[in-house]
């Protein structure tokens, strides 16, 4: 009788480990964690500048997979908060999952002629739909040759 018992606690052991490490590797497939949305982040440089202003502005996703469907190749949009606005596409191949990687680094600078604060807005879009926005404040003070500086 003994005997019996190891016998089924090995066979139970074997399909204990069948059942679990093909959801473990499963989930990991999956991403697990990675498999969350990315977040974006904006930052400007410099924040407070004189103007007529060049101020350098750099956003990343951070987070998610690399191959994030819904992030491969995004519409970016920048609303500079002077009344203006840039729209960037990109001519990306088709999406293969594992394949395609999300673009996680977007830089630009805009130049800000008259002083002001301003807030800027970038929008990440698929279609009219906006997948990540994120903002940032500059500071625009009158510089030499502003308007009203005389």
């Amino acid at each position: 009788m003994p005997q019996h018992t190891g016998v089924a606690q090995v066979v139970i052991l074997a399909l204990s480990a069948l059942l679990i490490i093909p959801a473990a590797l499963h989930a990991r497939a999956q991403g697990g964690n990675t498999s969350k949305k990315p977040s974006l982040s904006l930052k400007a440089s410099p924040t407070i500048a004189f103007a007529p202003a060049r101020v350098v502005f750099v956003a990343e996703l951070k987070g998610g997979a690399n191959d994030n469907e819904e992030f491969y190749c995004p519409t970016v949009e920048w609303e500079w908060g002077d009344l203006t606005t840039s729209t960037a596409e990109a001519d990306c191949d088709p999406y293969q999952a594992g394949k395609s990687e999300i673009k996680r680094r977007y830089t630009v600078d805009h130049q800000f002629k008259n002083p002001g604060s301003f807030r800027i807005r970038l929008l990440l879009k698929k279609g009219d739909k906006v997948i990540g926005a994120a903002n940032t404040l500059v500071q625009v003070r009158p510089g030499l040759g502003s308007p009203g500086d005389q």
